[in-house]
């Protein structure tokens, strides 16, 4: 199989048995998802969710975020993971969207990442959800379910990012990271994969070197 006709079928098996796939952040506004993201870097999103409710209605919009104390928003996500510097680049990110952007959420990949905190993934996330940007955020479940079914061996995120967007539709690039960010989450997990329930073992260059028999 070559990889072209790898990229076909995987993204056919999708199209066909996951019609329907979409961040598990739970957000209403741009805003809210963009703190939700900065918030799951090495974290659950069932975690985020459980604490982003009580943090948005203390802190219901960007300007009202941005006039906080750090010490009063490490109070409401002290729960998550690395809670001090996230809670700082919360703060000095809301603090630049209202100095440099009145308070909007910036629309580009290049213009999010300008914004404290705000890695290539998660200014991806944003621009795809929000935006419409025919981007693909790769996290650690998007890096190794790539490798592993053989749609790219690139070393880096921002590798594995251009070979999948090189041959994944525009029209697919969005649900695209939510199908393999789900499938790493639940069937590709990084310990002991769950092969025999994969309806894409056909096609999976990792099951066909080491699951046979």
């Amino acid at each position: 199989m070559t990889k072209a006709q790898r990229y076909e079928a995987i993204v056919a098996w999708f199209r066909e048995n996951v019609p329907v796939a979409q961040s598990e952040l739970v957000f209403s506004s741009p805003y809210q998802l963009i703190v939700s993201v900065v918030l799951s870097a090495q974290c659950t999103d069932k975690r985020v969710n459980m604490v982003t409710p009580g943090l948005f209605r203390r802190y219901p919009t960007v300007e009202k975020l941005a006039a906080a104390p750090v010490e009063d928003i490490l109070e409401c996500i002290r729960s998550v993971s690395y809670p001090n510097s996230k809670a700082k680049h919360l703060q000095a990110m809301a603090a630049k969207i209202v100095s440099d952007f009145g308070g909007e959420v910036p629309g580009t990949v290049d213009e999010l990442m300008t914004l404290p905190g705000v890695g290539r993934k998660t200014a991806n996330v944003v621009a795809s959800i929000v935006f419409d940007e025919p981007v693909i955020a790769v996290d650690t479940h998007v890096f190794r379910v790539s490798h592993r079914l053989g749609l790219s061996n690139g070393k880096t995120p921002y590798d594995v990012e251009r070979e999948l967007e090189k041959h994944i539709p525009v029209g697919d690039r969005a649900v695209s990271h939510h199908w393999l960010i789900l499938h790493g989450r639940y069937v590709c997990t990084a310990r002991a994969p769950k092969c025999s329930e994969c309806g894409l073992s056909g096609f999976c260059a990792y099951f066909a070197r080491n699951a046979k028999g």
